[in-house]
């Protein structure tokens, strides 16, 4: 809704939908009535539109989208032609957020004043759309070509004093914005409106346009990686230039906004942002238990054990939410330089202006570095993160039960192994539970927590609330070897590694995944992971190593088929990029760069011949389904198991985790709405009829139920 009041001769709208004062049908009805009523008084001499509880507006309610009632006149089009046409004065206060339809409501005023740290932007390109309501033509008209193109084909978010530098906004509030806009709607009474209607000015810039959008279409098809809304998106910026009139323009802009919204990308992206906003509605096995009815902890002090790689990025993660952290480690030279880790990355930070020399000081004065158990005693949480051994883990939990305070909670940051023999060195299991964060810790935003058989609601809640405390997305999954991600992952790997067997070179199958949309391919992401991690967790299996039994043939493990060829990379001293070399070749160790390697293709083809492989050549289709198809059974699997409540919650895990593109839902996603569960079982029937040795082909039992269900229904549809 709006609601209606005077101030003087100003009439004040205020939007009222909380949290964001989003633009559902209510509210659009509320402003239109709003800005008629004042338009036909003639006590009134301008208009203030504001936001109730400082948010001027989130954008178009996106539930509306799912219910068809978007388009249910006046639509947010109308409402800011209503605006605009208005004959008196309009100023937007603008704070808060003022996001995708609340721009475009902004941009259809005739004056539009912001606090400094409003957040304003277009992110619809995020969710596979674009700035439908007038969006893509009104923004060029004010804030120019180059920017708009930037703002609109990327999604970000700017402040208010970036948005004034643009043009975007007309001036920035000294005091309360609503406030400043009602002394600027005074101040504009008098002045004609036809010349601030942005509808009647000109593109910024389309003198230089056609360089503009030639450098930003290659720049968009390299980072899109097969995304079609960022192009969608820079096409209806381009008509804004291009078209005779504003009119043509909208027009335009209509017909590409249809494109993308009756098109199988946007709905697969709408779908990852309400995944992700359920999954982190968690709930036990049975339903009975749920993020509703358990309560957090406060989570006021906290310790981090292991100074490495991730060791020191957990430690960012929690002083960055203000969280004080004991860093703990067994020695002063792993301690000394953990802390210059974290010193070189907050630098660095300061060096790229993303936070000011003040602010990296006072965060790293939160740290406190210890060789001190005893330290401990008082945190309210610990978070251990040492190398994937158990032994080493347990005497870790072991020590902590003595010295920690009773309600502490103690979490490890394994990728892997197992929560509840951690918990049995302990006499506080319900305490226990894994916390796994993904490398690098301060910038991936996936936080996989795992809840062992006797982890308490309570600690379930702690750190599900202690994830969004630290801006990550927290996802809610059971206890079993490499939980969710990883034993899909792990299905993936091998799959990829097999190709290798019969024909493929690792660049051919990270080609395939790249053209998928993924930012890198399996063996790129090895490559950049280290292989010797999951060397060590192979050899801690007794999969390698001197663990594993003598007379073990070469290509099996306990029946099943198994590709040694990672583990002769690292026989080789091959890690990845840390030592310049693994799957690809680097220019020097810590390179980014992959280079095709003859040494690695020699090595793959030695091993053929002396195990009597014969190769061919595979099928760039034979690819992909092997390698997802795969690890989407495995999905299927890990919601029999109960390890997963939902499928979204798998979807969430790979999209954050892994780097799954969005246009494609996810996996789960995918494979319901993409591929089809009928096509999908029937792959994999196929498959396992090829590769009987191979268990994980085996179709699990909810996905035949389910394909099965989906085929039935389809032929009595027909």
């Amino acid at each position: 809704m709006a609601e209606y009041r005077k101030e003087g001769n100003v009439a004040v709208i205020t939007l009222k939908n909380p949290p964001v004062n989003a633009l559902g049908y209510p509210v659009r009805h509320g402003i239109s009535t709003c800005i008629k009523k004042a338009d036909n008084d003639d006590t009134i001499s301008a208009v203030v539109i504001c936001g109730h509880g400082n948010v001027f507006c989130g954008g178009a309610d996106i539930t509306e989208f799912a219910k068809g009632t978007a388009k249910r006149e006046p639509t947010i089009t109308d409402v800011l032609h209503q605006v605009e046409a208005c004959s008196k004065p309009v100023v937007t206060a603008l704070q808060g957020v003022t996001l995708g339809g609340g721009l475009e409501l902004a941009l259809g005023s005739h004056y539009r004043i912001a606090d400094a740290k409003t957040r304003i932007g277009f992110p619809e390109v995020a969710i596979g759309i674009l700035p439908a309501a007038t969006g893509t033509q009104r923004l060029p008209r004010v804030a120019g070509v180059s920017h708009s193109i930037d703002l609109i084909t990327s999604g970000r978010h700017i402040l208010g004093k970036e948005a004034l530098r643009m043009g975007i906004v007309d001036k920035l509030a000294t005091g309360d914005v609503v406030q400043d806009a009602i002394s600027m709607a005074k101040s504009v009474a008098k002045q004609p409106v036809a010349p601030r209607r942005v509808r009647n000015m000109a593109v910024k810039g389309a003198e230089h346009a056609d360089v503009l959008f030639e450098a930003a279409r290659k720049r968009i098809v390299k980072r899109a990686r097969g995304a079609v809304a960022p192009l969608h998106n820079l096409r209806s910026i381009q008509a804004a230039v291009t078209s005779p009139s504003y009119e043509e323009g909208v027009k335009k802009e209509r017909e590409l906004a249809t494109e993308l919204f009756t098109g199988g990308q946007s709905m697969a992206m709408q779908y990852a942002f309400f995944a992700e906003r359920t999954a982190q509605k968690w709930e036990l096995p049975g339903g009975k238990i749920t993020y509703k009815s358990a309560k957090p902890l406060p989570v006021k002090t906290a310790a981090v054990i292991g100074c490495g790689t991730m060791g020191t990025g957990i430690t960012i993660c929690l002083i960055r939410a203000n969280i004080p952290v004991i860093l703990l480690e067994a020695d002063q030279k792993f301690l000394d330089k953990g802390m210059g880790l974290i010193s070189n990355i907050f630098k660095r930070n300061v060096k790229q202006k993303r936070m000011s020399e003040d602010n990296a000081k006072k965060l790293i004065s939160l740290i406190t570095p210890s060789l001190d158990y005893n330290q401990l005693k008082d945190v309210d949480l610990v978070i251990e993160a040492v190398f994937e051994n158990m032994k080493l883990k347990k005497e870790i939990f072991a020590k902590l039960d003595t010295v920690c305070k009773p309600q502490a909670i103690l979490c490890s940051n394994t990728s892997s192994l197992d929560i509840d023999q951690m918990a049995s060195a302990t006499k506080r299991p319900d305490k226990v539970v894994g916390t796994h964060f993904f490398s690098p810790a301060h910038v991936m935003k996936l936080l996989e927590n795992i809840r062992g058989e006797h982890t308490s609601p309570e600690t379930i809640a702690t750190v599900m609330n202690l994830g969004k405390k630290i801006s990550k997305v927290p996802i809610l999954v059971g206890n079993c070897p490499a939980f969710c991600g990883n034993r899909m992952k792990h299905i993936q790997a091998m799959q990829a590694m097999f190709l290798l067997e019969e024909g493929c070179l690792p660049a051919e199958v990270d080609r395939v995944f790249e053209d998928f949309g993924f930012p890198m391919g399996p063996f790129k992401v090895s490559d950049l992971s280290g292989l010797d991690v999951g060397w060590r967790i192979r050899q801690e299996q007794g999969l390698t190593g001197k663990k594993l039994a003598a007379g073990t043939p070469v290509r099996y493990r306990a029946g099943q088929r198994y590709c040694p060829l990672g583990d002769i990379l690292c026989e080789n001293g091959r890690f990845g990029q840390k030592t310049g070399k693994g799957f690809y070749k680097y220019e020097r160790p810590g390179a980014f760069e992959a280079m095709n390697d003859p040494e690695v293709e020699e090595l793959i083809l030695n091993y053929c011949r002396e195990q009597g492989i014969v190769r061919r050549k595979i099928p760039y289709q034979e690819i992909l389904e092997r390698c997802l198809f795969t690890m989407i059974n495995e999905g299927f699997r890990i919601l029999e198991d109960g390890i997963a409540a939902r499928m979204e919650d798998i979807d969430t895990v790979w999209l954050y985790g892994y780097g799954w593109p969005r246009h494609a839902g996810g996996p789960m996603y995918y494979a319901t709405k993409m591929v089809g569960l009928p096509k999908l079982y029937e792959r994999i029937c196929y498959y396992q009829s090829q590769y009987p040795d191979m268990m994980v082909w085996q179709p699990s039992d909810l996905l035949r139920k389910m394909a099965l269900k989906e085929s039935g229904a389809a032929t009595s549809h027909l």
